[in-house]
């Protein structure tokens, strides 16, 4: 059967902050996670897929509720007496709900710190990088900039203080570099939303040592972050870095709608975005992937 001239599907958001993609958008979303793993690729950082909840418990102690009591999307389950009626057809909104102890994860890199929790990594460190669905709570909800549910990319190292700055020299390189290939305009400015409590000694240090940079589109869509954790998971999850003692950790993460979003403001629709992803030139710039000694 010849399909070449059949429509594409006309699919619409089925609610506030979700969105349905249809074949154009999915070919670019894909295409441009393919070329956003490429710092993982230069870095020979392993690929692997984080957790689909996260433990309420492991973020407590990770100050997650103190930071970002906004965010948190919990996973929770209809109670029983609430079965019958939802069989009967009366709409869920009301229905009450029981508790897992569960959360979706906000960002890719807490279920791969979490699961790291109580283990030595070793004097050379550790690289890591996925691809994760993430979901947030947010104020208001908008396009591609903005949704209840996104994928994150993420490349993380653990290990020296050293090692991370290096790690987001490379990081930061990359982005500039991967931005001027699709013809991608971006500011970097540091960010005020650290990891730890806003009030601790840490988040003072922060205000004269920020430890967050965003990369953020013309219209101030900010499609990338590198991210310096200081010691802090280590710390709190007692992952060692051998001789070193707490690990050090870093990230650098790309908000993968997001960058289609910046394709399309700047190519004007979604079949140009794709167009003009597909004729990047293939490869990337190379970096030295020899970690500095601390």
């Amino acid at each position: 059967m010849n399909t070449t001239t059949r429509p594409l599907p006309q699919l619409r958001g089925p609610g506030a902050g979700l969105l349905a993609f249809d074949p154009v958008h999915t070919a670019l979303l894909h295409g441009l996670d393919t070329l956003l793993r490429g710092l993982a690729e230069q870095l020979a950082a392993p690929e692997c897929l984080g957790p689909p909840l996260l433990p309420a418990e492991g973020l407590a102690r990770l100050d997650y509720f103190r930071n970002f009591p906004h965010l948190g999307v919990p996973a929770g389950r209809f109670a029983p007496e609430a079965l019958d009626a939802l069989a009967g057809g009366e709409p869920p909104t009301d229905a009450p709900l029981r508790t897992t102890g569960h959360v979706l994860p906000s960002a890719t890199c807490y279920g791969l710190l979490l699961s790291l929790e109580g283990q030595d990594i070793g004097d050379s460190g550790m690289l890591l990088s996925a691809t994760g669905r993430c979901f947030r709570n947010e104020s208001h909800y908008d396009g591609l900039r903005r949704l209840h549910g996104f994928h994150m990319r993420e490349v993380v190292y653990l290990g020296t203080k050293d090692g991370c700055v290096e790690h987001l020299d490379r990081g930061a390189q990359f982005i500039t570099a991967l931005a001027r290939r699709l013809g991608l305009e971006l500011t970097r400015a540091a960010a005020d939303d650290p990891f730890y409590d806003r009030q601790g000694s840490r988040a003072r240090l922060m205000a004269l040592d920020p430890v967050k940079h965003e990369y953020s589109i013309c219209d101030g869509t900010a499609i990338a972050s590198v991210n310096r954790h200081r010691n802090f998971f280590g710390e709190r999850l007692r992952i060692s870095a051998g001789q070193h003692g707490s690990a050090y950790s870093a990230c650098v993460a790309f908000g993968v709608e997001r960058w289609a979003h910046a394709m399309i403001l700047a190519h004007g629709s979604a079949e140009a975005a794709l167009a003009a992803l597909r004729d990047v030139p293939p490869g990337a710039p190379q970096y030295p992937t020899t970690r500095t000694a601390e």
